[in-house]
């Protein structure tokens, strides 16, 4: 079957929400009939596996899916009590009840330029709630951590989380996410020990911006983002890639509430505008073993992020010169399983 061929076929089963033929257990070299489709999909005949790590949790299915596209879609991973409790705790946040500290509040740049807005739909996105603990539980779940442990390993750090507030598009397309890579943004490495965890937290599609990424993308470098010209301008901290091949393949992940993908670092992704009158909301985390170890950025593509971290730091926190990138994931980071080494 050709790449084309292939996409097309991953492309009806992830859009009819129906992934079985990853979940379910084959012998290696059966082929497996697409439940929607009805085309066979043959599998790979085994070969070294760079991206996963041996593990009694992912079929060779799966291991092979990631190892070729860079992501791993897990239908209902995360149960509607435990995203209840994540909404309610959310919206706790928006209206002030909860404070917490060292949690960044993101509003989207149109809502900043219009008179002031109630509640959570002033707020995109809010980062670092590793000190809440009803949001934290999302990083500790054994559901969520047994599909960590196959790409990290057994001492597992939490490096970042989000949980994302997709607005209604004001027209400008601001609620878009450029295509990005997640690593752009870490400086600890080896990128095959990361991965991200993202989980919708109700039905993500087309419509209300869901993800988009490009499979296999995650074999390529680190490439250097910058903030893309848009005419209604760029929400803070929205980098882009800037040279992926606008042509390559892509994969809208269309979601039901608490399915989670897990991708690598370097896979490029992004997401489009939300054109209902909802809000999307998700919920991730970037994990990391904690025998990565951190790199300088100074004279890489990265040195940019540094710089627009560090600058906002100097001036709402009053943190020192000397402060490093390094330094700040090293203080935000925390560990939730094994032991911590070095991160």
């Amino acid at each position: 079957m050709s790449a084309a061929a292939r996409l097309k076929v991953l492309q009806q089963h992830l859009t009819s929400g129906v992934v079985s033929f990853l979940n379910s257990r084959h012998p290696a070299g059966e082929e497996t009939t697409g439940p929607t489709s009805g085309e066979t999909i043959p599998h790979a005949h085994p070969r070294r596996l760079c991206y996963t790590l041996e593990n009694t949790v992912l079929t060779p299915e799966q291991r092979q899916f990631y190892e070729e596209n860079g992501f791993l879609l897990i239908k209902k991973l995360v149960s509607n009590e435990n995203i209840e409790l994540y909404r309610e705790e959310f919206e706790r946040i928006c209206r002030r009840e909860v404070e917490v500290p060292g949690l960044t509040i993101m509003r989207d740049v149109s809502i900043s330029k219009t008179e002031y807005v109630p509640d959570q739909r002033a707020i995109s996105k809010i980062q670092s709630f590793e000190n809440n603990e009803t949001l934290f539980k999302y990083c500790c779940l054994p559901e969520i951590l047994k599909y960590v442990e196959c790409f990290t390993g057994p001492n597992i750090m939490a490096m970042h989380t989000m949980l994302i507030n997709k607005p209604p598009d004001t027209g400008t397309k601001t609620s878009r996410h450029p295509m990005h890579q997640d690593l752009h943004y870490f400086p600890f490495r080896p990128a095959d020990q990361l991965v991200c965890a993202w989980t919708a937290m109700e039905r993500v599609d087309r419509n209300n911006g869901c993800l988009v990424v490009l499979p296999g993308t995650h074999k390529s470098r680190l490439k250097r983002h910058d903030y893309p010209e848009w005419k209604d301008g760029v929400n803070k901290m929205y980098h882009g890639v800037r040279d992926y091949d606008p042509s390559h393949p892509r994969i809208h992940l269309v979601m039901e509430k608490g399915d989670t993908v897990f991708f690598h670092p370097l896979l490029v992704h992004g997401s489009g505008t939300n054109r209902t009158q909802g809000f999307r909301k998700a919920i991730s985390c970037h994990f990391a073993s904690s025998d990565c170890y951190y790199i300088d950025v100074k004279g890489t593509t990265q040195e940019n992020v540094e710089q627009e971290v560090l600058g906002v730091g100097r001036r709402k926190y009053n943190i020192d010169e000397d402060v490093t990138l390094a330094d700040i994931w090293t203080i935000k980071g925390r560990l939730v399983q094994g032991e911590r080494t070095n991160l």
